[in-house]
């Protein structure tokens, strides 16, 4: 059990995972999406992390099967299960809540810039940004409360999802448990030694296209933005 020692070890995976195993690593890929205020959390660093750890994660909570490919098969299917599920709670949050989201005032855990960036991304790329969106930190936790919020289609919002759960989870969770077994095999590097470095990259080539995007490519500010972007949801709800 890790005891926690300063707010940096909230942003470290590796921290999540010694301390409460598999179920703590599937109620924080849920809270990322199923409760706006996750947006904090490490998600695609953790899973990562998780694929490294996938067989001893497996053995302490069911016990081993005997198969390393099996073992991460059963982690990444749990975590795309809970991925899911934190998308569809977060579509009908949005959905119940609707423009009132809007309205409400920021405070350390909700910041309505978020809203208004997931809302963005979800018009410019429509139904594939449910997709994407799991590959995009922030972005990730919102989009799916926009989703709800601007009336898609429950059916197509359902099947985004789980294309986009699946392929986040399975994608990172491999990635993560493959990677360390060739950098063990090929070069001798255990990467359990490297995981500093292995999130801030992580974080880097996650993050880098959103910063770019938001400093380089975005639109000079219109103040008027907000007003219409809430005008146009009050007039759906109607």
């Amino acid at each position: 059990m890790e005891d926690f020692n300063s707010w940096r070890d909230l942003l470290n995976p590796e921290f999540y995972i010694k301390m409460g195993g598999f179920w703590l690593i599937l109620f924080i890929i849920f809270a990322e999406t199923g409760l706006f205020v996750g947006f904090f959390l490490p998600g695609d660093s953790l899973l990562f992390v998780s694929g490294i750890y996938a067989v001893e994660i497996i053995k302490e909570t069911f016990g081993s099967t005997g198969s390393e490919l099996l073992d991460t098969t059963i982690l990444a299917t749990a975590v795309a299960f809970a991925a899911i599920i934190g998308n569809q709670v977060g579509y009908w949050f949005g959905n119940k809540t609707g423009p009132a989201l809007y309205k409400k005032k920021d405070t350390f855990l909700f910041k309505k810039k978020y809203l208004f960036q997931a809302h963005d991304f979800f018009e410019k790329n429509g139904a594939l940004a449910i997709i994407m969106a799991r590959f995009l930190p922030v972005v990730r936790t919102f989009t799916p409360i926009i989703a709800g919020i601007v009336k898609m289609d429950k059916k197509d919002f359902l099947r985004d999802n789980i294309i986009g759960g699946i392929l986040w989870s399975f994608l990172l969770i491999f990635a993560g448990h493959y990677l360390n077994e060739l950098f063990a095999v090929q070069f001798g590097i255990d990467l359990k030694q490297k995981l500093e470095y292995i999130i801030i990259v992580i974080v880097l080539i996650t993050t880098l296209p959103v910063i770019l995007k938001f400093m380089l490519g975005a639109p000079k500010e219109n103040p008027k933005l907000e007003d219409e972007t809430l005008d146009d949801l009050i007039d759906k709800e109607k």
